[in-house]
């Protein structure tokens, strides 16, 4: 359904993503195929401002990146992109907010550890976060419409202890164990394919366990948001987006495709004497999911003007002409004091906002 790809770093450190042929795309795409850049950690907290806006503490961990208007209640007609000051993104006209599930490590002793966040290839110098992909339709002739100010969209579910009854957004989601550096998937091998498992793998992932989410690329035209935030988008009713697949009559308009690619560093965690006895995986997500099916991620849109549709008019790539950047360095200095401030880090006895299940 997906594509695939290898990231290497190449001259200045400019990172280039050399893609694989994947079968269903004759030529494969290449990285002028998409919009790809790192968003540095704003802060990890738990506020939730798509589905508990106001509530805080919300009841389970977020990571956020994008920019520093993020609040735990977001008005949606409100622009963001005229209320924040700096963004993590490298892109520095996208002042949106992105957010994910934390991973956490439980210990066969019940104590847990947060799981640190890692760069992604070619983007060594960013600090946590996750890398961020916008897609325009590979042919390089169909246009999509960019999101419009307060437009909001989740994927995925908390609650969710078995597959999405969404099969095509259960299909978007993809964890990848990395058992040797950055792979040893080959470097045609589809997000989702057989290197990929849908929950979490059952074997130590000593050089990080990535996860991408999909976004769905149709619209209804009219609602930036609906109640379960999900509603007013949808996913191809043929085909898929990178084939050029057609959008349901009820969401006529094609967006551009969200990719989030998040990577955790758990090779702090591979000494199978903390693993639980039995032999099962002991990693487990903020809201205290150890089947990875609950894995969820959030979007608000917040780009400056028109220039994510200028970005997406011209196909843009990696490397953008049409859009202002900024250094990594820039991007890492953003940041904004949590909310809710609760211990994080170390050991703890519980996931922040659950009850304790240690026994030291």
């Amino acid at each position: 359904m997906f594509w695939s790809r290898n990231c290497v770093a190449v001259a200045a450190c400019m990172a280039v993503c050399v893609v694989a042929q994947n079968t269903s795309l004759p030529g494969g795409p290449t990285f002028n195929d998409f919009l790809r850049f790192s968003c540095s950690e704003l802060n990890i907290q738990r506020i939730d401002p798509l589905v508990t806006p106001g509530l805080t503490p919300s009841p389970h961990l977020h990571q956020f990146v994008g920019g520093n208007a993020l609040s735990a209640k977001m008005d949606p007609s409100v622009d963001i992109a005229e209320q924040a000051t700096c963004t993590t993104c490298t892109f520095s006209e996208d002042f949106s907010n992105y957010w994910t599930a934390v991973l956490f490590f439980r210990h066969r002793n019940g104590s847990y550890h947060r799981v640190p966040l890692m760069a992604n290839l070619g983007l060594e110098k960013q600090r946590g976060g996750m890398t961020v992909y916008y897609t325009a339709p590979y042919d390089k002739k169909t246009k999509v419409t960019a999101f419009k100010p307060g437009f909001r969209m989740l994927i995925g579910d908390p609650s969710y202890r078995a597959p999405s009854p969404n099969t095509k957004e259960f299909r978007s989601i993809a964890f990848r164990c990395f058992t040797e550096p950055w792979g040893p998937a080959p470097a045609n091998s589809e997000i989702g394919g057989e290197w990929d498992t849908r929950n979490f793998p059952n074997k130590p992932c000593p050089y990080g366990l990535r996860v991408n989410n999909f976004f769905p690329t149709c619209w209804d035209g009219v609602n930036v948001d609906s109640p379960d935030h999900k509603s007013h988008v949808a996913y191809p009713s043929k085909g898929t987006f990178e084939t050029d697949g057609e959008c349901p009559d009820t969401h006529p308009v094609r967006l551009p495709q969200v990719l989030y690619e998040t990577i955790w560093n758990t090779s702090a965690f591979n000494d199978q004497s903390m693993w639980p006895v039995d032999g099962s995986q002991p990693f487990v997500f903020s809201m205290d999911d150890s089947t990875g099916y609950g894995w969820h991620g959030d979007y608000l849109f917040g780009w400056k003007g028109d220039s994510l549709q200028r970005a997406m008019d011209q196909y843009c790539g990696v490397n953008c002409p049409v859009l202002k950047t900024q250094s990594v360095e820039k991007a890492n200095e953003c940041a904004k004091a949590p909310i809710v401030n609760e211990k994080i880090n170390g050991w703890l006895d519980a996931l922040p906002g659950g009850e304790s299940k240690a026994h030291r």
